[in-house]
Parts: structure tokens; sequence; C-alpha cells
């Protein structure tokens, strides 16, 4: 069984063709997709990582990785930091009633609610509690929604400062993705109602419904959507191991 295997996410497009890997190792797997769910039926590996292909996934990060997993070895899963334009972006707390609160450039080490959504990676045996991906969710949404129902699952992000993988700045296209910012764009708000929803207490939904009334018609279940997210939730939920000591480590300390 191999160490690691690397999935990097893209939709297609005419440079899709052109990616390659950034190094090549018998020991490693490299899947290059558009569609995020038919790798997870291929992994062959203790390991996986996911990442845009925007972050380098290097044999220095790897090292630096296999070394972090030694260290921590009751961890399901780390939200490595990413370095871009001489700033590091690390993972995300739960702000109730808001959007997820990115970390500190200068945190410590911590359990995270969710990855910067570049770049994350869970260990095969809580991918396979956890099971496949939303692709109803855009894909910068993704990994964040993955975390928190692995929290159900019984796994916890851990976020370690010294485990960095850098963005390349060619891909101007990547720079709010990596910095977090498209977590408070207008577009942002249906998304993230739509993981709250699925993974989060009553409370915390009602508070960003409240803060977002445009999502008050679905909040009462008045749309024909209901059944259809009702059942994603209690997929998510049934026999959660997710407690209310764990969210409050992985919150915000402002809420």
């Amino acid at each position: 069984m191999r160490q690691f295997d690397v999935f990097v996410f893209e939709k297609d497009s005419p440079r899709f063709e052109q990616w390659s890997p950034s190094f090549e190792d018998p020991a490693l797997g490299w899947f290059h997709d558009s569609d995020w769910n038919r790798p997870l039926h291929n992994i062959d590996a203790e390991w996986v990582v996911f990442a845009h292909p925007a972050v380098t996934v290097d044999r220095n990060f790897l090292n630096n990785l296999a070394q972090v997993i030694e260290g921590f070895p009751m961890v399901d899963a780390f939200a490595p930091r990413v370095k871009f334009n001489g700033h590091f972006y690390g993972g995300l707390l739960l702000n109730k009633g808001k959007e997820f609160a990115a970390i500190s450039e200068n945190e410590t080490m911590r359990f995270v609610a969710a990855p910067n959504p570049t770049i994350a990676v869970f260990s095969s045996r809580i991918i396979q509690r956890t099971g496949l991906f939303d692709l109803d969710l855009p894909p910068e949404f993704r990994l964040l929604d993955y975390a928190l129902r692995m929290a159900h699952a019984g796994g916890k992000m851990f976020n370690v400062p010294y485990l960095v993988a850098e963005a390349s700045s060619v891909d101007l296209s990547s720079k709010e993705l990596v910095n977090g910012q498209f977590l408070i764009q207008k577009q942002s708000v249906v998304p993230l109602w739509e993981i709250f929803y699925k993974s989060l207490p009553v409370s915390s939904l009602t508070g960003f419904t409240l803060r977002h009334p445009t999502q008050l018609f679905k909040f009462l279940g008045l749309d024909k959507d209901k059944k259809h997210r009702q059942f994603k939730r209690d997929k998510a939920t049934a026999l959660s191991k997710l407690n209310a000591d764990y969210l409050k480590e992985i919150s915000s300390k402002n809420v």
C-alpha cells in the first residue's frame, strides 16, 4: 500500500491536458481529474492529498507531511498552510452566524473546522467513513463541506504551522480562492447555507439565516429541495460523533 495518493482536481479547460506531476515516484499515486469522486474509488494509499492545480505538491511537502503524520498518529486529517505572495493562509474556524473565519498567520497548532479551500489531507480510513464529495456544491466549497462531514464521522482536522505548500502566483484565478476571500462574496451565501444546514446545529444555521434572509424560504422548508436536503443532513449526521466540546474547539473565540 502506498503512503500517499495525490488528487489534483481541475475543470476541463485548454490547460487541463498540459498538467503534469511535479515529480514521479513509484510509491506515489497521482490522479488528475475533473470528477471529484471518481478517484475516491481507486485509493491505494494510507493518506490522500487533495489539491488545487495552483498548489505545488512536491517532494519536500510530502516529506514534511510524513513527519507530521508520524508526530500526530491520532489525527485523521491535516490542514496545510498555503504560502501565497509572501503570506500564509491556514485552516478555517466556525464563526457562529457568519461565514468561516480564517486563522491568524501566527496561529499555533490547533484543530480547525475546515482546511484552506485549495488543499487538504485526509487518511483513507476517515475517507471510507465520510463517503463521497457533494458535487451539488461549487468546487471551492467541497473540501469545507467534507471536513465538517468528517467531524460527524469521528475525524478531527489539525492545523500544523510548519506544514506548508506553496501556491503559484501565475494562476491569478486562484488568488481569492487561496486567501479565502470568496467566503465573504455574495455568491457564497447559498453554498455556505447548504453546508451549514447539512452539518451544523440549528442555532448556527439560524444565526446565518438571520444574517442572510434570502435563505429564509429554505430555512422554513418551503422549497422543492427540502426532502433532498434533509436526506443529505440525515446521511451526514447519522450516528454522529461530533459533540459540543469539539464544536467549541473549532470555533472562533469571537463568537
